[in-house]
């Protein structure tokens, strides 16, 4: 059997408190408690829990963005250092989607410079013409027209702005992406073509997918696995259509009843 891409052990992270008592600073605050993760080649893995669980703290410290207290992360068999020189031949094919793409993406730049700049850093475009010929690609696997280079963020719509995220990860041809709330501020119509998009490039590229959300149904309809997350723990970890139909920790019902798992039409999602 393969080894997995992704290996997190007993992560743990912790944040200073703001409060001080009797003049000193109390002991961190933790964020993390003791996490174990692991994500396969090609799968797609859904972390899920309410607002302050942790789960975009997880996606974080999966990257190296954020280094763990104690704990270890493994990807491809080679551990995150904490050296960031010793990481950085691993940031290629290690990317994030953020959840406010307007607040991602620089506004003084166009897309075009925001797509070709990544490529051309990482060596994927040797001059501003085969990056020019990288981004009009991206482009119209993500269902933009290549007009759109010489656009701002600001002139676009939210879901263009989304598209615009996926595609500044997709033109590094990751192996690995963590996708943090990224449709929660679209209507449906829109997260249906972002989700399809990002599924079929899922597919073409053959990602593997960390997928951060707290809306229960898409959690269902795109990933294999889900981490059911509360107060910087894991409380059940298991294939997600088994999971939601017989979940087993109290929590995870509690979550299920709170937020019923609606039953979406047939061609909501392709092929789900």
């Amino acid at each position: 059997m393969a080894e997995p891409l992704l290996v997190a052990t007993d992560l743990v992270v912790a944040y200073p408190s703001r409060r001080r008592v009797l003049w000193r600073a109390p002991p961190p605050a933790p964020i993390l408690k003791g996490i174990d993760i692991t994500v396969d080649r090609g799968e797609t893995v859904g972390i899920v829990g309410e607002s302050g669980s942790g789960k975009t703290t997880l996606g974080r410290v999966l990257l190296g963005l954020l280094k763990p207290l104690s704990g270890a992360v493994t990807f491809d068999g080679k551990p995150l250092m904490r050296d960031e020189r010793r990481l950085r031949p691993l940031r290629r094919r290690m990317q994030m989607i953020f959840q406010d793409p307007m607040s991602s993406l620089n506004p003084r730049h166009t897309v075009g410079r925001i797509l070709a700049g990544p490529a051309r850093l990482h060596g994927l475009a040797a001059d501003r013409k085969a990056a020019a010929v990288l981004v009009a690609d991206v482009l119209g696997q993500v269902g933009l027209p290549v007009a759109t280079v010489a656009r701002y963020p600001h002139e676009l719509s939210g879901g263009q702005r989304q598209r615009v995220g996926i595609a500044r990860a997709a033109i590094l041809k990751p192996d690995f992406v963590v996708a943090d709330e990224i449709v929660s501020g679209l209507d449906v119509s829109t997260q249906a073509q972002v989700l399809q998009m990002l599924r079929d490039l899922r597919q073409e590229m053959g990602l593997a997918l960390a997928f951060i959300s707290h809306d229960l149904a898409v959690v269902r309809s795109m990933c294999d696995r889900v981490y059911v997350m509360r107060d910087g723990a894991v409380v059940e970890e298991g294939e997600c259509g088994k999971l939601f139909a017989a979940p087993k920790a109290a929590y995870t019902r509690e979550l299920i009843d709170a937020i019923p798992l609606p039953v979406r039409d047939p061609g909501w999602l392709k092929g789900s």
